[in-house]
């Protein structure tokens, strides 16, 4: 927590983070599919437990662990304008592909608008292209949410958003996509504690095949999703 505001108390870090990951918050995340709808069409994901697999690895060594080491260094850093650009800057240029790198800015925009409603001097330190991940770990750093829970929290949207494509490209259905969230749960407390206590040295992913997959989405024709 900075800027000699009180913390928030329990329930209220819950009830922002359920806001701010919300599907219904205006970030437009429902316009992006991180290379999921290039890996529907290149058949690496044609079943729920292949969606159920490539979720896993993205959370635990792929874009999504990135992002909770990003989130959880922006957390820290919420009341170090310095140290908060620094982070932001190395998050924008570890973006593995234009479309990605698109995506997660506008997302960080979007979002850090949308969080104008909660007041904060955070949403001034940060610069005009944010990665999501920082600017949810920044406010929720500001607003004294807890580390751990902001990453859970960041980590379950991001799945859920990814179930939604893999619904819209006819993958799943409704009841497999929930399925797969509740077996997720565990892999999302375990990335969660680990973020929480990650430094900037823990960066790294070994999903090479979901990167090549947001790669080859810029060329993709007749594509649903931006990314």
């Amino acid at each position: 927590m900075t800027d000699g505001e009180a913390a928030a108390t329990p329930t209220q870090a819950l009830l922002r983070l359920i806001t701010w990951l919300s599907p219904a918050f205006p970030v437009g995340a429902f316009a992006y599919s991180a290379g999921l709808e290039q890996a529907v069409r290149d058949g690496l994901v044609v079943s729920a437990p292949h969606l159920h697999r490539w979720l896993s690895i993205a959370i635990a060594r792929g874009a999504g662990w990135n992002d909770a080491v990003l989130l959880a260094e922006a957390y820290r850093s919420a009341g170090d304008g310095a140290a908060l650009l620094a982070v932001a800057d190395l998050a924008v240029a570890m973006a593995g592909s234009k479309e990605r790198q698109a995506e997660t800015v506008a997302q960080g925009a979007a979002f850090l608008a949308a969080a104008r409603a909660w007041p904060h001097a955070v949403l001034d330190r940060l610069p005009e292209d944010t990665a999501y991940p920082v600017a949810v770990g920044a406010v929720a750093g500001a607003h004294g949410t807890g580390t751990e829970a902001a990453i859970a929290a960041y980590l379950h949207a991001q799945a859920s958003n990814a179930v939604s494509v893999a619904i819209r490209c006819g993958v799943t259905g409704q009841r497999d996509g929930v399925g797969i969230l509740a077996a997720l749960e565990p892999e999302i407390e375990a990335a969660a504690r680990r973020g929480a206590a990650s430094t900037l040295d823990d960066l790294g992913t070994a999903a090479i095949a979901a990167d090549i997959a947001t790669l080859r989405h810029e060329s993709l024709n007749s594509r649903l999703f931006r990314s």
